[in-house]
């Protein structure tokens, strides 16, 4: 296999190793691109990644794969074509690895927490003496530590959304009159114009009330002067490997402001901005992701408005725009270095306005990176620094 990915599998194996379990199984998933490189849409076809904690890897797919999955230098290759039993193959794989019971201790295997009932159920039936845990044991600690192609990939996300983030503003009374649908649709061409590929979610585009919605969806409201409007949006980005592929988001929230803003929103603004500030501050090695949640919400609990901040303070950013560490309260997962997740406390406020304010971090050896730059301000135009 080639780099970054031989690295990856030793990783596993280790991890395998010290979990004592014997074998971890991989269906198409983000567990499956990081291991491989290859990516892939679940099907009715068996498609299964075996990393056994001793010897060498096998996947089992279908032969119209073959070129593709070639070209990633997967050791073993186990194909069957359309007409033939999936499952044979399977276990023609499984037996290689000798999975035996040893006296009282029954081998056990670790699946893909995505896997599908359908081959959870065939490799329990070919097992049936084995104990089952889920892949996330071994692979979330390797996962959520990014590490340097997955930072670049990252980077250069955070970087496009900064850029069509400042063209969105520098637009100022344009926006006036467009609909959220038709706003979105423009950031998803900018985002693309901009090196980005496929939008990494629903660009979210939530004017005036609509903002006091987290994960509203972009409809034919027009923009009016006085709107806050919140912008949620990011792209994909190809990670720069020899060989395989691997997507990172960017993932950024902006609220602004057409025109003057209604009464309390200057306020509110400024207590998520100072929330988020004191939040990013307060990211470095050894904090409980816990703690970031509750130095976010601290500042708006004591500005009254605690009970309008109705979601987690943020969620790790990878292969899944929403992954592992969770900034939420009572996680007591420790922070460490090369973690990358968002910061994005929010006010909503139902039936006027919602404010967010988003960014996503990388934890370093003795602090955090920004990775987006763009002004958080409200104002538009010519009032773009305030």
């Amino acid at each position: 296999m080639q780099p970054p990915f031989d690295a990856r599998i030793d990783a596993c194996q280790r991890r395998l190793e010290d979990a004592g379990a014997d074998l971890v199984v991989c269906f198409p998933s983000p567990n499956l691109t990081y291991l491989t490189g290859f990516a892939e849409s679940p099907s009715e076809r068996h498609l299964l990644l075996f990393v056994p904690r001793d010897g060498s890897p096998a996947l089992v797919a279908p032969t119209m794969y073959d070129e593709q999955l070639a070209a990633l230098g997967v050791p073993s290759l186990e194909l069957w074509d359309d007409d033939d039993d999936p499952l044979a193959a399977v276990e023609r794989v499984l037996e290689g690895y000798e999975l035996e019971t040893d006296g009282d201790a029954a081998p056990t295997v670790l699946l893909d927490d995505r896997m599908w009932t359908t081959f959870n159920h065939d490799l329990r039936a070919l097992l049936p003496e084995a104990e089952f845990g889920l892949a996330s044991t071994v692979l979330e600690p390797l996962r959520i530590r990014k590490d340097e192609v997955e930072l670049d990939a990252l980077r250069q996300a955070g970087a496009i959304a900064d850029r069509v983030s400042l063209e969105i503003r520098s637009r100022g009374e344009e926006l006036l009159g467009t609909t959220e649908a038709d706003l979105a649709a423009e950031i998803e061409s900018l985002l693309a114009a901009e090196g980005g590929g496929e939008p990494a979610f629903e660009t979210i585009v939530a004017s005036g009330p609509n903002g006091a919605r987290p994960h509203h969806h972009s409809g034919d409201r027009e923009i009016r002067r006085g709107d806050p409007i919140v912008l949620d949006f990011g792209a994909f980005v190809d990670a720069d490997l020899e060989a395989g592929t691997a997507r990172y988001p960017g993932d950024q929230t902006r609220t602004i402001v057409v025109g003057e803003p209604p009464a309390e929103y200057e306020r509110v603004h400024e207590v998520v901005a100072e929330a988020q500030e004191a939040a990013v501050e307060a990211v470095e090695p050894g904090v409980p992701a816990g703690e970031i949640d509750r130095i976010a919400r601290s500042v708006i609990d004591e500005t009254g408005y605690g009970d309008a901040f109705v979601h987690r303070t943020g969620h790790g950013v990878g292969l899944e725009v929403h992954e592992p560490p969770y900034i939420v309260d009572g996680n007591d997962r420790v922070l460490e270095p090369g973690m990358v997740f968002s910061v994005e406390p929010g006010i909503y406020l139902e039936g006027r306005f919602g404010v967010r304010i988003e960014d996503l971090v990388v934890v370093t050896e003795d602090g955090c990176e920004r990775l987006n730059g763009s002004p958080r301000g409200w104002a538009v135009g010519d009032r773009v620094g305030q």
